[in-house]
């Protein structure tokens, strides 16, 4: 006779991960950018592979976490901005003017969202850059982490030494 554990999938008895995490490092020649690809509900995985990371233009890039929705949103509404500008002035937008973007939307809109975008690219002025936007802060940093389970990872110095 067959127990409950063996027609059971191994993964159903697992413990469930949620939280985001988000990273992005600035090197001389551009940045690096990455993060996990669940997105949860509450204690439930609701998409295992979701892309956390969105373009704003050519070469800058964003990492999302907090409401995917909230989060997407910010992203698409500074693409489009972007693109209209590089349009209207014939270059590239600098890095820090897609951050200032984000940055904006993020304070005035910071009772209804729930979002924390890092905002990473390349440019011809400054090169590799790394912004954090959170509730309306701005602040270029060498790295960052973000995402609700960025927290649990205390000691960075292994990886950054």
């Amino acid at each position: 006779m067959l127990g409950e554990s063996s027609i059971q999938p191994e993964w159903l008895s697992e413990e469930v991960k949620t939280g985001t995490t988000i990273i992005a490092i600035g090197y001389e020649g551009g940045v690096v950018l990455g993060s996990d690809s669940r997105v949860s509900a509450g204690a439930s995985v609701v998409n295992r592979v979701m892309n956390k990371l969105s373009p704003l233009h050519d070469k800058i890039y964003c990492a999302l976490s907090g409401s995917a929705a909230d989060a997407q949103t910010i992203a698409e509404i500074v693409n489009y901005q972007l693109d209209v500008h590089s349009i209207e002035v014939g270059e590239d937008p600098l890095v820090r003017s897609a951050a200032t973007l984000v940055k904006n939307i993020s304070y005035k809109y910071k009772e209804e969202l729930s979002a924390h975008l890092i905002v990473a690219g390349w440019d011809r002025r400054a090169g590799g850059q790394v912004y954090v936007t959170l509730d309306g802060l701005l602040s270029m940093q060498p790295f960052a982490v973000g995402g609700s389970a960025s927290v649990l990872r205390r000691d960075w110095s292994c990886i950054f030494s």
